[in-house]
């Protein structure tokens, strides 16, 4: 039921609707982290900032990474993959709950990454995440590709098992907010076919 999808790359007009579906694709975690702009002043909401990063033309995870998934002459949902290089090693985390994210990157340098997968509720059920997944595995070549989840979404999971992803690696995930919901973050990774 995805003959009406087209995957195209994403342009930089789009940043605030890339944004939103980062935002989905994190189960609000990349809003979080946006949010520190607006408490140090940089932007005025958490948005602001996100879609400010996602226009950026430099660095991995932007505009220029993405994917988007029209349907009905709108964007259905996004993903963003780029290579993991050794400059991982060098980033140190601005705040601690980006500590166990880091350190389940720094093992796959060489794998394509795949940093966001998101589609709004509303159009799930249509295949369109697997067409996304399917998109970057292409992406990748030769290289192997890997992702990060959390421990209890158990659906993302479930799709990334089905498309030959394997359980890597997990660390605890630090909590966003006293009385946080307990999670672990996992690396799934897919070997080269």
């Amino acid at each position: 039921m995805t003959d009406d999808v087209t995957i195209r790359p994403a342009e930089r007009n789009e940043a605030a609707e890339l944004a939103v579906l980062v935002d989905i694709a994190s189960q609000g975690f990349a809003a979080w982290l946006w949010s520190g702009a607006v408490l140090g002043g940089a932007t005025d909401t958490a948005f602001e900032r996100g879609r400010n990063k996602l226009r950026e033309d430099v660095g991995p995870g932007n505009w220029r990474d993405a994917v988007v998934a029209d349907l009905d002459d709108e964007i259905a949902g996004v993903s963003i993959g780029y290579g993991i290089d050794a400059s991982v090693a060098e980033i140190e985390a601005k705040h601690a709950v980006l500590e166990p994210l880091l350190a389940l990157q720094r093992p796959v340098v060489g794998h394509w990454f795949i940093d966001s997968l998101g589609v709004y509720r509303h159009r799930r059920g249509r295949g369109i995440g697997r067409r996304l997944l399917a998109h970057e595995i292409a992406r990748a070549g030769s290289a192997p590709v890997s992702l990060i989840t959390e421990s209890h979404n158990d659906r993302a999971q479930a799709l990334y098992r089905a498309n030959g992803f394997e359980e890597a690696a997990r660390t605890e995930a630090v909590p966003l907010f006293e009385g946080s919901r307990k999670h672990d973050w996992v690396l799934f990774t897919r070997k080269v076919a």
